[in-house]
């Protein structure tokens, strides 16, 4: 039999895989247990109830990423946890520890660090081979960014009551600084400012971009606050997510942005 194999995940912890391959993976985050299930969906025992994709996931659902039902996830006696150092909470994470289960932390803040990060997950973490889409997402992202022209002055808003906006340090954000968009907010101290909404109108914005999540901005439901400025509706999947969404995430964006200068970046790349 296989010794136990010791890697260390994102943060530099200690994850004791083995002795065996795995082979029953929870995921506690919505675009990981997508990135497992389109390399190697039979890993996959449980997932959130927000892991949306791929439809039709037959899987236990263990909760939310904040609230996960760590009795369950241990019923389902899995190999190996997979987390995210923001989306998931530290105390459900050593609980899990804490009664042995291995558990693999992703930190995630730029495109380059998804890239890296979901390599090692997939490939030394859940002993998969690299998956094609991958390479496919690398190369889609591969000329986006290269120019250095300025585009539009923008906010994201990600939050209402109280408005909450991209900050500095966030994937999000470097995805739309790669499509030459120019976050307002790009060197606030916090990564999640909280910015009253007059403040946000006094911004002299070209743009503001609306996602569908963490809040659900709507048609009805967030360019009303922003009179005379162009709004934005795009999908918090292509803009937020890290996996296989990362392929289509420049056009789609692009195409929602709906700006000149963003989408000459795409047909120029």
């Amino acid at each position: 039999m296989a010794a136990p194999t010791v890697l260390r995940d994102d943060l530099d912890l200690p994850v004791r895989l083995g002795p065996g391959p795995v082979r029953r993976v929870v995921s506690l985050v919505p675009s990981l247990t997508e990135a497992v299930a389109a390399t190697a969906p039979g890993l996959l025992v449980g997932a959130t109830d927000w892991c949306s994709h791929p439809a039709g996931l037959a899987v236990t659902r263990i909760g939310g990423t904040k609230n996960p039902d760590v009795p369950r996830i241990l019923a389902l006696a899995p190999d190996l946890v997979l987390a995210n150092d923001e989306e998931n909470r530290r105390p459900d994470l050593d609980a899990l520890r804490a009664a042995g289960v291995p558990v693999w932390v992703t930190d995630i803040r730029t495109l380059d660090d998804a890239f890296r990060s979901l390599d090692r997950m997939l490939t030394a973490a859940c002993g998969l081979p690299r998956p094609g889409w991958l390479d496919e997402a690398e190369a889609a992202w591969r000329d986006v960014g290269r120019t250095q022209e300025d585009g539009p002055r923008a906010i994201v808003p990600i939050w209402r009551r109280p408005w909450m906006v991209l900050g500095r340090d966030t994937f999000a954000g470097d995805l739309l600084r790669r499509l030459g968009v120019r976050l307002v907010h790009a060197d606030h101290p916090e990564r999640y400012p909280a910015v009253p909404l007059p403040e946000l109108l006094a911004c002299a914005l070209d743009l503001v971009i609306l996602p569908d999540e963490p809040y659900r901005f709507t048609a009805d439901d967030g360019p009303e606050a922003f009179p005379g400025v162009p709004t934005a509706l795009v999908s918090g999947r292509h803009l937020t997510w890290y996996g296989p969404s990362l392929v289509a995430a420049p056009a789609v964006l692009a195409e929602a942005l709906g700006h000149p200068f963003v989408q000459g970046r795409i047909n120029a790349s």
